[in-house]
């Protein structure tokens, strides 16, 4: 056993949380920056160009969500796997995601691309609006499949505890970004810009040659997983047990992306302002989550990989630690944001009084529950890593369709409150969730997800027959 598997293994958990954690946060927060440079520049052309690009992401995270459980199997297994000691698996397990998450990835992009007029007109945006999402959509449907390969080097490198290289590759794309971005947006000499399109392409560019330094990772195999041409002849038996695990997954992904997606016809029924007011609030959203994300990811690293070992209680432990820095860390954020909420707006739409008013009216209505956030995600990260998709699936089912969408209904069209309805369901939503999820995990019934069990029987049962042949 290594040194590193020593720590997640053995060694002080909060120690080990902390040396996971902090560069998956600083990962996450350098994705972010991807979105965060489109906003900031894409907000300086206007609020119907903010609206077209709000529209546009919960469509396109649906079709990602739909094949993102595949990739979420491989993490699962990968995680047990390492913590199990059985090296080899971990390496089919990679290359038979890989190559599922690619076929995968091939349709969901054709389909989104065909298929995205339609969306904008099930979601009734403007004509103000439609063109320039439209764009953005097709763009982003061509780079799914890079989306897809990167996401999936990123959870297979996080599951066996190798998160340094990730980190690199992201800021080095990153920072491309940062110049592509207004380049393309607004043009340079010669060079014509593209407005929202041009968001939308440089971020293609970069994320093509982030999934591309990961194969060539993989393929080198000198951090933790090594890709070898055999692995990729289709294993039915990996690929029906990555398959029923992973489609609880997708299934959750995809309730809470499609979620956003009627969340979306609320708010585009108030008008541009309400919607350029959600989608700057959204990304803020996002961006401040980023701590507890990186956290949750942690605490599925570490549950994976203990659950394998056979170390239960540890892998109970991890996740009760998870929860509480969750939901103190996002707390304390939360009441940051409340203080400055329009100064936080107008970072990104500062010339528009309107929508800083409304953005602002958004956060401090659901900022001061954030923490409940934080336990959400840690419980389901925990739910996940043990193999239970099914429990992390019934949480997003109960949080987006009989909490969050009912009452944003009611509350807005129903109510006086209006828009300000849509954002109360967001707040509510936090604190019902939260208390439903962890009252879930405190049950016991995740304990018994371990995935290696089969493979760990195989292997007692050899022992035990050697054994028995050298005492004859």
């Amino acid at each position: 056993m290594s040194d590193k598997q020593k720590k997640f293994l053995e060694g002080p958990i909060n120690k080990a949380l902390i040396s996971l954690a902090i560069p998956i946060i600083l990962t996450n927060v350098l994705q972010s920056a991807y979105q965060f440079t489109d906003a900031f520049w894409v907000g300086r052309l206007g609020a119907s160009e903010v609206a077209a690009v709000s529209v546009s992401m919960p469509v396109t995270f649906l079709v990602i969500a739909l094949g993102s459980g595949l990739a979420m199997a491989g993490a699962t297994l990968s995680a047990q796997y390492m913590g199990a000691g059985q090296h080899e698996k971990v390496n089919h397990v990679a290359a038979q995601t890989m190559l599922m998450v690619a076929i995968t990835s091939v349709i969901l992009g054709i389909l989104g691309y065909l298929l995205s007029p339609y969306f904008l007109m099930l979601l009734g945006v403007s004509d103000q609006v439609y063109g320039d999402a439209l764009k953005f959509m097709h763009v982003s449907f061509i780079g799914v499949i890079f989306v897809f390969l990167f996401a999936m080097f990123q959870s297979l490198m996080r599951g066996i505890g190798q998160i340094k290289i990730p980190l690199m590759i992201v800021f080095g794309t990153v920072v491309l970004n940062f110049f592509l971005d207004p380049l393309f947006i607004f043009g340079w000499g010669m060079f014509p810009g593209l407005g929202v399109m041009g968001a939308a392409l440089a971020t293609l560019v970069t994320q093509s040659i982030a999934a591309v330094l990961g194969l060539i990772v993989f393929l080198q195999g000198r951090h933790g997983i090594q890709l070898v041409w055999r692995n990729f002849i289709p294993d039915f038996v990996y690929i029906r047990k990555a398959f029923f695990l992973g489609v609880p997954g997708s299934v959750e992904l995809s309730a809470r992306a499609l979620g956003t997606i009627i969340l979306s016809f609320l708010v585009a029924s108030f008008g541009t302002v309400t919607i350029a007011s959600y989608g700057v609030g959204a990304n803020i959203l996002q961006f401040v989550m980023i701590p507890a994300m990186g956290l949750s990811m942690a605490v599925s690293t570490l549950v994976g990989q203990n659950m394998g070992a056979g170390q239960i209680e540890r892998a109970e432990k991890v996740t009760l630690l998870g929860t509480l820095w969750g939901f103190m860390g996002l707390t304390l954020i939360g009441v940051l944001v409340y203080v400055f909420a329009p100064q936080v707006i107008a970072i990104f739409i500062p010339d528009d009084p309107e929508v800083i008013q409304a953005g602002a009216r958004f956060l401090r209505t659901m900022c001061l529950t954030w923490g409940g956030i934080g336990i959400q995600l840690c419980v389901v990260s925990a739910f996940r890593a043990s193999g239970n998709m099914q429990n992390a699936m019934m949480v997003a089912l109960v949080s987006q369709w009989m909490v969050q969408f009912p009452m944003a209904y009611v509350l807005s069209k129903h109510t006086t409150l209006q828009d300000l309805g849509i954002w109360w369901s967001f707040a509510v939503t936090n604190v019902v969730v939260a208390i439903f999820a962890f009252c879930w995990f405190r049950r016991g019934t995740w304990k018994k997800g371990r995935m290696t069990d089969e493979e760990q029987q195989i292997v007692h049962v050899c022992d035990e027959a050697l054994i028995e042949k050298g005492n004859q």
